[in-house]
């Protein structure tokens, strides 16, 4: 089983290797990776052909524009396809110091239906075996016991006394 996941996994990594750049026009080249993200899914976006050291790409799949950076005329970024993109083509603008990008990627279908955008259960945090011992100990009483009662009683009359000693030397005048 574990052999078949790892082959899935490097025959995906291999596809997003070797796919084809995004279509792109104006004398620049636009490349995604994965080349058909999901919705949901992080994405790295790599430009060639623009003179400056910055770009901005804008699409309406994205949560937020993508912002460039690079030199030689390649420059690359980052950003997430908004969790509720419908699966099709999209437009990328890239903006350059000196020219514009137009590209396109696609979104894939999702497999089983839409991904939830929150968890749908709560999320094992960890805390190692301390949150779970202690979570499974039944709650006990605290506060003192019978020991630590009449050690204080002993100790509080004893205090009590030195008191009443010092202050009866004191009234006698020989303290």
């Amino acid at each position: 089983m574990r052999s078949l996941r790892l082959t899935l996994c490097t025959a995906i990594l291999a596809l997003a290797a070797f796919a084809p750049p995004a279509q792109a026009a104006d004398g620049g080249s636009v490349s995604v990776t994965p080349s058909i993200p999901a919705a949901g899914a992080d994405l790295t976006l790599r430009v060639t052909g623009c003179a400056g050291r910055t770009a901005t790409a804008a699409s309406a799949a994205f949560v937020a524009d993508a912002r460039l950076t690079g030199t030689g005329g390649s420059l690359a970024g980052e950003t997430r396809v908004r969790s509720s993109a419908d699966p099709g083509p999209y437009d990328v603008r890239i903006t350059c110091a000196d020219l514009e990008v137009k590209g396109r990627i696609t979104v894939a279908t999702a497999k089983g239906g839409a991904a939830p955008a929150s968890p749908a259960a709560p999320v094992d945090a960890g805390g190692g075996w301390t949150a779970t011992h202690l979570s499974s100990m039944a709650p006990q009483a605290t506060g003192p016991g019978t020991g630590q009662a009449v050690t204080g009683l002993v100790l509080t009359g004893a205090a009590a006394l030195a008191v009443v000693l010092r202050r009866s030397r004191r009234s006698r005048g020989t303290g």
